[in-house]
């Protein structure tokens, strides 16, 4: 089973020509609400690659939220742990994407900022029974340390997500199996622009495996000692929205089946390359079968 902690918002979403200067207004070629969050879209993006998944944050007690629990029940998803907060709204992100796939996010948390360490002790006897956890940084950075502190020390096995980048000195990083920075945030997090040099950094941190999702040219696994390059999947994007989510949903679904971590990389690619293939968050997150096809009809290889 694959456990799930993080984020779950509606994602309230402006197709633009460009980007407005400061104190500019264009005009929106489109408008849609899609359900989101990086946890959400994780939990969904494994669970179409046929993997069992359940998922624990908070939703506020609003249509929002009503309508976010159920997009992850037709998926499947155990939300059995999933509480319901009283008063707060449940989050929402505002993007703005533009021609060339690009994005700008504005994210405001509301029940997320509510997943606590006492959150965490009502769950974690359902979390240690996961193979693999997946984490993010939409909910609060104590909550995550706090976490990873409380976890057993050979199992389940994390995939950290650092979204959004954020001070991660005080987090118990040798708890973490991956940690999976885009070259933005590895840059952020780390303060060195060289993608090995910063990827060590976090590599001396405690992280045992550092895998850095770079767009267009793919994807990098870093570890002590060797650094592999995988080649991106010739697409044609639209919205680069949820597809570091995507990429992370495969991967932790791939090594949940025992996969090599190599196996899942490469699955990763795929399900991140089809994900911007397609407007909105959930929306755009690819089936096992599309990831199949993707990988039988490519030339592209570990």
């Amino acid at each position: 089973m694959i456990a799930v902690l993080g984020s779950i918002n509606m994602d309230l979403v402006a197709v633009l020509v460009r980007f407005p200067n400061p104190g500019e207004t264009v005009l929106a070629k489109a408008f849609g609400r899609y359900p989101g969050g990086k946890g959400a879209n994780q939990a969904i993006a494994a669970a179409r690659m046929k993997a069992q998944v359940a998922f624990f944050g908070k939703t506020g007690r609003d249509p929002f939220g009503d309508e976010l629990l159920e997009g992850l029940k037709k998926n499947e998803i155990d939300v059995q742990s999933v509480e319901r907060e009283e008063g707060i709204p449940s989050g929402t992100a505002s993007i703005w994407v533009a021609d060339n796939g690009e994005n700008i996010i504005a994210y405001a948390p509301g029940a997320n900022a509510t997943v606590d360490p006492a959150y965490v002790d009502r769950v974690l006897p359902r979390l240690c029974t996961a193979n693999v956890l997946l984490l993010q940084f939409e909910t609060p950075l104590v909550t995550i340390g706090y976490l990873l502190q409380r976890l057993p020390p050979e199992s389940p096995l994390v995939i950290l997500d650092p979204a959004p980048a954020q001070n991660i000195r005080d987090l118990p990083l040798e708890r973490v199996d991956i940690i999976t920075p885009n070259r933005g945030e590895l840059t952020a997090l780390t303060n060195e622009k060289e993608l090995e040099k910063a990827a060590h950094k976090l590599l001396e941190l405690g992280a045992k495996r550092v895998i850095c999702k770079d767009g267009e040219n793919g994807s990098y696994l870093i570890e002590r000692t060797r650094t592999h390059h995988f080649a991106p999947f010739p697409v044609d994007p639209v919205d680069t929205t949820a597809a570091g989510d995507a990429f992370n949903g495969a991967l932790a679904a791939a090594l949940a089946k025992g996969r090599s971590v190599e196996e899942a990389v490469l699955w990763a690619n795929a399900a991140g390359a089809l994900a911007t293939t397609r407007r909105g968050a959930q929306p755009s997150l690819p089936t096992a079968t599309e990831v199949e096809t993707l990988l039988h009809d490519s030339p592209v290889g570990p």
